[in-house]
């Protein structure tokens, strides 16, 4: 349960979503105090409770990244008494989220409108591929999609390669939208007392993220795929070091940083080189600049050399692998990776909450990710009102499946 100092603490949330994008909108504002209550059922788990093997997960750990702090109950939405009782929970929360194809829910009766019926001022999210309507609306899509769809993998990947599409950075930028909207909208309720529905598209994010080139377009240019490099600053790009797979990256914005960079790697001559004296002049000669910081940096141990240039002045780190951030002291002070166990499960990282609130610490992981149906005794016992008789009677008929 969350703490009543949390910021979001009172608000009540019907989880109806699955995957990854609709999941993490509602565990970031689970993260804020909300109760989220997750529905789903033994017959159509949430996709994350399984392994993925092809992201050499064996386990199901994706789940932690999108369901702690939840709680699990078991609905079979193909039965119309499972409906009944899913409006029922809805009349008792603050807010529905969903992330189905669109007509979905309108099919199994749980529409907004019908919705509206059980909680009258009750604040609905739908994220989906295209939006509710238009005339894309009918697509599915998963991440690489989203991105695909809306331009932004066109604008990610090097000038001379193919386009490089997003994964979960979709999935999590379409959640992390879905949950300020839901801010939004539970604001607004309280200002006017009416029900709001949320339309979210995730290819429309993905648009958004690449409106500069969008810019471009419209004024007839072609923009391209700029790899690791900027528009101003050069150098700026991820360089080769000693160690195999220990990539440095840099990022130089003015004349002053350039040649400290140059005193640091002992190549003083490099500042005063026509090519490289000023920013536009190494913007223009960004080929030949990679290629020489690619023969100094080769010989170098990342993390002595970032250690250096960070010291001189020099906008450098690491690129961190995944066990670099695991194991970092400084995420770990402020609970931005935190420990979490499962039945069957050795504890392992997840990330915590995404922002920090001066007045409560509450906010973050607060209990471990919910089994299947795990929270039924509080969600139809002391919420909803059911006898035990009443609920095994539905599990024998399997509407709680």
């Amino acid at each position: 349960m969350s703490s009543p100092k949390a910021p979001l603490a009172g608000v009540r949330i019907a989880d109806f979503t699955i995957h990854a994008a609709g999941p993490f909108g509602t565990h970031v504002l689970s993260q804020l105090g909300a109760e989220c209550i997750k529905i789903e059922s033994k017959t159509r788990p949430d996709a994350f409770r399984k392994p993925h093997a092809v992201y050499g997960r064996m386990t199901a750990a994706t789940f932690d990244q999108v369901s702690a702090n939840k709680l699990s109950v078991r609905l079979n939405l193909k039965k119309p008494e499972a409906i009944d009782i899913a409006k029922r929970l809805v009349s008792i929360s603050d807010v529905a989220s969903e992330s189905f194809r669109p007509g979905v829910l309108k099919r199994l009766g749980l529409s907004f409108e019908e919705l509206r019926k059980a909680k009258p001022d009750i604040v609905m999210l739908s994220l989906s591929s295209c939006g509710q309507y238009g005339p894309d609306s009918h697509f599915a899509g998963y991440a690489p999609l989203f991105g695909a769809w809306g331009g932004l993998g066109a604008m990610s990947g090097y000038t001379d390669g193919p386009p490089v599409e997003m994964r979960h950075v979709m999935d999590h930028a379409a959640g992390m939208h879905a949950a300020l909207a839901v801010v939004a909208a539970l604001h607004q309720r309280r200002r006017t007392g009416k029900a709001q529905h949320i339309d979210l598209a995730a290819r429309e994010i993905s648009s958004a993220m690449i409106g500069d080139a969008l810019v471009q377009a419209s004024l007839g240019e072609t923009p391209e795929r700029p790899g690791n490099g900027d528009l101003i600053m050069a150098p700026h790009g991820v360089y080769e070091t000693a160690q195999e797979d220990r990539w440095l990256t840099l990022a130089v914005r003015t004349d002053a940083q350039w040649i400290a960079l140059t005193r640091v790697l002992g190549h003083e001559e490099a500042a005063s080189d026509p090519r490289f004296v000023s920013v536009n002049a190494r913007a223009a000669h960004r080929a030949e600049l990679d290629a020489l910081l690619g023969e100094w940096l080769k010989p170098c141990d990342a993390d002595i050399m970032a250690a250096k240039l960070q010291q001189a002045g020099v906008s450098a780190h690491v690129s961190w692998n995944m066990q670099d951030v695991a194991d970092d002291a400084h995420l770990r002070a402020r609970g931005s990776v935190v420990e979490v166990s499962a039945t069957n499960i050795p504890n392992r990282p997840v990330v915590g909450a995404p922002a920090r609130f001066s007045k409560t610490q509450d906010v973050g992981i607060r209990r471990l990710t919910p089994e299947l149906g795990q929270d039924e005794d509080y969600v139809f016992g002391e919420l909803l009102g059911m006898s035990s008789a009443q609920r095994a009677d539905l599990e024998t008929r399997e509407v709680i499946l």
